[in-house]
């Protein structure tokens, strides 16, 4: 679900060419199937698209990336776990919810084999964790757009 969350917003604040985005487990549990059905519905009731197949996340993937992000602690620690010594640090962090520190961050529950509720809660959690992670990546990659969506000219 972060997938298309993430793509959607980037393409809405104009960065969908500049940045790529995919996902992967950390487990090959699911590999080569389709993303869940009641991922997929919760993303079409809020305007979503997600065409994927679940992979494996490759260890070589950390020197392709520029950003790793993990959505629990259980797989930011398989992540770390996977990670080269000399990765830069930054490069690997949980996607924080609620503005928690990038290095800790609160989980984004796994939904699997709960109720359509539970799917919306995380896509709750995600949409506001993607919110946040865009507004950074548009002062990193447009500072001049940032400065000017943040100034005042009420005097």
């Amino acid at each position: 679900m972060a997938e298309a969350v993430l793509r959607a917003k980037l393409a809405r604040a104009g960065l969908g060419d500049r940045v790529t985005v995919d996902s992967a487990g950390t487990g090959n549990w699911h590999a080569g199937q389709p993303a869940h059905v009641r991922s997929t519905a919760a993303l079409r009731r809020r305007g979503y698209h997600l065409d994927h197949s679940a992979r494996q996340f490759s260890p070589g993937w950390f020197g392709e990336r520029d950003l790793v992000l993990a959505l629990d602690a259980a797989n930011l620690s398989e992540l770390v776990r996977l990670a080269p010594r000399d990765l830069p640090a930054g490069r690997l962090r949980m996607l924080c919810v609620d503005g928690q520190d990038p290095g800790g961050g609160t989980d984004v529950p796994d939904p699997y084999g709960l109720d359509d509720s539970a799917y919306d809660h995380a896509l709750d959690l995600i949409e506001r964790a993607c919110d946040a992670l865009v507004a950074d990546l548009v002062a990193e990659l447009q500072p001049d757009a940032a400065a000017a969506a943040g100034t005042d000219d009420r005097g």
